[in-house]
């Protein structure tokens, strides 16, 4: 009877440590391993970005866009996310920018932004950003507001306005594959 106790509590033991284990590799409310094609208008520019996550609360960025004039402004670092609550997921990045315009020498920057997603329907999701773009000494505000229509589990579609960013104000579409 008491080997028969022990054993079922162990077991007992065992799931619950895996289910709270199972909730804490989970650390989010959306994706962040994707790759995404994107295109700018007001420049007409066209890109690529891609994210992997290396934490439950942690990612590496690589973006890149390009007007193919001479020009382009790419940046990399890492980010890290946190859910709000059950819909929300606060952001942030640290990146490394390497930007050139005007066939002039390209600079780097730094850049550190702060976001919010958050689901307004199940296949409908809103998000904002604002941050700080140093460069040569010179201190730089930008904001972005976006929707994305998640048209199946492992793709979607999403229309972002930036204001103040490297190309000037834009808006840009894109379509994210998740993997």
């Amino acid at each position: 009877m008491r080997n028969s106790l022990t054993i079922g509590a162990l077991l007992l033991a065992t799931f619950s440590a895996g289910a709270s284990a199972q909730e804490m590799t989970t650390m989010s409310n959306f994706s962040y391993d994707y790759f995404e094609a994107r295109m700018g208008v007001g420049p007409l520019t066209y890109g690529a970005a891609g994210s992997m996550s290396i934490h439950p609360n942690a990612h590496i960025v690589v973006e890149a866009d390009s007007e193919f004039e001479g020009d382009f402004d790419t940046s990399a670092g890492i980010g890290f996310h946190a859910p709000v609550n059950n819909w929300a997921d606060v952001t942030g990045e640290l990146l490394l920018r390497n930007v050139k315009k005007d066939h002039h020498s390209s600079d780097f920057g730094v850049e550190v932004n702060l976001g919010v997603r958050q689901w307004l329907a199940p296949q409908f999701e809103v998000g904002a950003q604002v941050g700080n773009f140093n460069l040569n000494d010179n201190d730089e505000f930008f904001g972005s507001v976006y929707g994305r229509f998640h048209a199946t589990e492992l793709f979607s579609i999403g229309a972002q306005a930036r204001f103040n960013e490297w190309y000037g104000d834009q808006v840009m579409l894109s379509a994210r594959f998740k993997f």
